[in-house]
């Protein structure tokens, strides 16, 4: 049998520091890869080796093959494990592995393979005696083929790229009419993100909940499941809340959907840790969605509520010993909640973020999953997810409340983070009454925008600017200075639809502090330009955490993360750019994916011009009125980064105005 003694991690971020962890306390020695955007990152420095294996590029650096192979050959490595996402499932990297005489740390590649084609999952599990919903997973990729497929399917129906997941590829259709638009986005889509266009046709069920089954199994024949993970929660078909168990799952439901499970893992020819995945509906009823083969983002939540280590599970099997448990001997204790922390604004249809995460503090009390750290970058390369955080409770009120608050306490300044809308989620009474289905967050949260500042907090922001000018001003703390010549600053502060203008005055008689006329009474008791401790009327203190970059300071308060700019300092012009001038300018750091305008041509309002990718998702940007293409300032491939202009736009008259 294969026993190895030191592990390269394929992979990147939170997840290879967490197998790292694993590997350690078994006594393996670690590699890690890093990518030239990666080169400081915690991963790579924590690892007992690490290995550049390219550029800042996904394909340069973590799809290149041929480069991690030949990390693993000149560092040594005897195993790979892939982590989730990049190579994770892809059947040739693993036959790449193995041809090297390396151990492999997943399932045989023709499973991989097999579960990877979604269109042979579902054959595979109808063979197995899967319940499967009905649609068209045939060769025939023929646009008649599959219109006459989707009219026999019925609607609502979803398209899916046949050759990955993640929601990549893609597309829900209420109405035929809209079936060709769709169509041809979900095959571009999977065509960008898995090299292949193809795709299948299912029956949409609207709510229905996402619950998937963990299996494992051995080299033996031995095959078990580790119970349900609930991941309804989901934004554009990606999950951001998971827990375990589901609300809607009770003992009878979860032995024959692990029993359904099992028996499509068996059909593939299944090897180590994998995740089938279901539908299920109100009454009980299940179909076979996918199989993930490999490890799942989610997997915490699993480990929380059996209390086992599916990494060292999945570094053992692949030594060749057998599962250390058998069906039976799996008990499950409490509820587990996780939550993924992303750099992606909610508010602005889940836009990615990338940049310094200037400020960061862990929640006590949680397990967190991440590699970050005060000043990390934020690639615009790879995922929006930058950490996960996971509770365990007696019980699911107590799990979700538990791990609110330890959103609440988490400090993630610099970045827009989706932190505040997960707390939302958590404390909803929908979702605390009957748990969530596909369509909760999209019905729930459509318009969800997060708290904004209020007068307090513009005070606060107000003071520890003035703060920080007198400390860069050589005049010492501004708390405790009274002879300043300048000490009367007007800020105008703007966050999260808000302006406020605010006044301060620092004299004699103490510290006065004015928000939009109101006199608010507070004081800065003390501040080291990352955490200050302030006085909130007559003896009431509190601690903030906060950074200042350029105009703007970014705040944690009362669980809120704050990012307040003093425009009075700011270029107008900077502010006035890309409002009704007809320039469309890039949001965000990406690659273009596609580009639908042509200078000269008419294009309508809400009219797709550009599609920018980012952090694994498309972003369609659109004409906001009629007008006609001036000029393109981008091509199909190129980077982009935030303020770019990409498009310029002739407005008719009225619409510049």
């Amino acid at each position: 049998m294969p026993v190895f003694r030191s592990l390269l991690i394929a992979n990147r971020g939170e997840i290879s520091l967490r197998i790292q962890r694993t590997a350690r306390r078994m006594g393996l020695r670690t590699i890690a890869i890093y990518s030239d955007a990666d080169r400081e990152a915690r991963h790579a420095r924590e690892a007992d080796l690490a290995a550049r294996v390219g550029g800042p590029l996904p394909r340069d650096s973590y799809l290149n093959i041929p480069a991690i192979i030949a990390a693993a050959k000149r560092t040594g490595a005897e195993a790979v494990h892939p982590g989730y996402g990049f190579l994770a499932e892809n059947a040739a990297f693993a036959e790449a592995v193995i041809a090297a005489g390396l151990t492999w740390v997943g399932p045989p590649p023709a499973a991989v393979r097999a579960m990877g084609d979604k269109a042979e999952a579902k054959r595979l599990a109808r063979r197995a005696g899967v319940p499967v919903l009905p649609g068209y997973d045939d060769a025939d990729q023929s646009d008649d083929a599959i219109a006459q497929a989707a009219i026999r399917t019925g609607f609502p129906l979803m398209i899916k790229a046949a050759a990955g997941g993640g929601g990549r590829g893609m597309r829900l259709v209420r109405k035929l009419d809209d079936f060709p638009a769709a169509l041809d986005q979900a095959r571009s889509e999977a065509k960008h993100a898995f090299g292949d266009n193809r795709v299948l046709l299912e029956g949409a069920l609207l709510a229905a909940r996402h619950v998937e089954i963990q299996v494992f199994a051995d080299q033996h024949g031995q095959c078990i499941h580790l119970g349900e993970r609930d991941c309804s929660v989901q934004r554009r078909h990606q999950k951001l809340i998971e827990e375990s168990p589901s609300p809607a799952v009770d003992t009878a439901l979860r032995t024959r959907m692990g029993a359904a499970a099992v028996a499509a893992a068996r059909a593939s020819g299944y090897v180590g840790a994998g995740t089938v995945e279901f539908l299920l509906g109100d009454e009980g009823q299940f179909w076979f969605m996918e199989m993930n083969t490999r490890l799942q983002v989610e997997h915490p939540v699993t480990e929380m509520v059996t209390g086992l280590d599916l990494v060292e599970w999945q570094l053992r099997v692949a030594m060749g010993e057998p599962l250390p448990a058998k069906q039976d001997d799996i008990r499950f204790n409490g509820h587990a909640i996780e939550a993924r922390l992303c750099a992606e604004d909610p508010a602005r249809d889940f836009l990615p973020q990338s940049g310094a995460l200037a400020r960061w503090i862990e929640p006590p009390g949680a397990r967190s999953d991440h590699a970050l750290e005060a000043g990390a970058e934020v690639p615009p390369y790879y995922d929006s997810m930058i950490g996960k955080i996971i509770v365990h409770a007696p019980t699911r009120d107590a799990a979700r409340e538990q791990l609110a608050t330890a959103l609440d306490a988490t400090v993630a300044l610099g970045l827009v983070t989706n932190k505040a809308l997960l707390s939302a989620v958590l404390r909803d009474e929908v979702f605390g009454r009957r748990g969530p289905t596909t369509e909760f967050l999209a019905r729930r949260f459509s318009r969800w925008q997060p708290t904004p500042p209020d007068r307090e907090d513009a005070a606060i922001a107000a003071l520890l600017s003035a703060d920080d000018t007198a400390r860069r001003a050589g005049y010492g703390e501004w708390a405790s200075w009274s002879n300043n010549p300048a000490r009367l600053q007007r800020l105008r502060l703007e966050g999260a639809g808000e302006s406020m203008d605010v006044g301060i005055e620092n004299g004699p008689e103490g510290c006065r502090v004015h928000v939009d006329g109101e006199a608010i009474a507070v004081r800065l008791v003390s501040a080291d330009g990352t955490r200050a401790r302030i006085e909130i009327r007559a003896e009431l203190e509190e601690t903030v955490h906060y950074c200042i970059a350029g105009d703007t300071i970014h705040l944690a308060r009362h669980g809120k993360s704050l990012a307040l700019e003093n425009v009075l300092r700011a270029p107008a012009a900077r502010h006035a750019a890309g409002k009704g001038d007809g320039r469309i300018l890039a949001p965000m750091n990406g690659r273009v994916a596609a580009v639908a305008a042509k200078p000269g041509a008419t294009v309508a309002a809400g009219e797709t011009l550009v599609v920018l990718e980012a952090m694994k998702m498309e972003h369609a940007l659109a004409a906001p009125v009629a007008a006609t293409v001036k000029a393109v300032h981008v091509a199909q491939g190129a980077q982009v980064s935030p303020g770019q202009l990409l498009v310029e736009l002739q407005l008719a008259p009225e619409a510049g105005a």
